[in-house]
């Protein structure tokens, strides 16, 4: 299974994050590839049976701007077989709370098939890693649903 993470971090608590659902995918995939966003060959988003996106939240909740070009291609893309999540670090003292990881949620639900959504307040905590354990997990076992149930009808 070949599985991206594409992250965007101003602080580093996103990062952070995404570095820990990286490790987490490492007993499911060895094809597990991490990147910041700027970084990210879009062209080859299609190349991916799972996408991980990692985001901050940028003012009143909303997506900062280095993410918006990997927003549209995911909407142009409309490929529900790709296997997608999104998570995110914020700080609930803010009313929209991790509003960017809810903007991009309700796009991959429409054009994906959408896996999971994992919020973090701040920096990740112990309780944290358990948490995206079972993120992780849950990427897995619809990837890998696909996959079977992609081998059923080719078969």
């Amino acid at each position: 299974m070949k599985i991206a993470i594409v992250y965007a971090s101003v602080t580093g608590n996103t990062k952070d994050l995404a570095g820990v659902i990286y490790r987490n995918f490492l007993p499911y995939s060895k094809n597990v590839q991490l990147y910041q966003v700027e970084d990210f060959p879009i062209e080859n988003l299609k190349r991916f049976e799972a996408v991980a996106i990692g985001t901050y939240s940028w003012g009143d909740g909303e997506i900062p701007k280095e993410m918006w070009k990997l927003y549209h291609a995911f909407e142009k893309l409309e490929n529900k077989e790709l296997v997608t999540a999104v998570f995110g670090t914020g700080d609930s003292f803010y009313p929209k709370y991790c509003g960017a990881v809810d903007l991009f949620r309700d796009m991959l639900y429409v054009h994906t098939t959408l896996a999971a959504t994992l919020k973090v307040e701040l920096v990740p905590q112990i309780q944290d890693y358990h948490r995206s354990q079972r993120f992780v997990e849950s990427i897995v076992k619809k990837a890998n649903s696909y996959e079977k149930g992609a081998w059923l009808i080719n078969n």
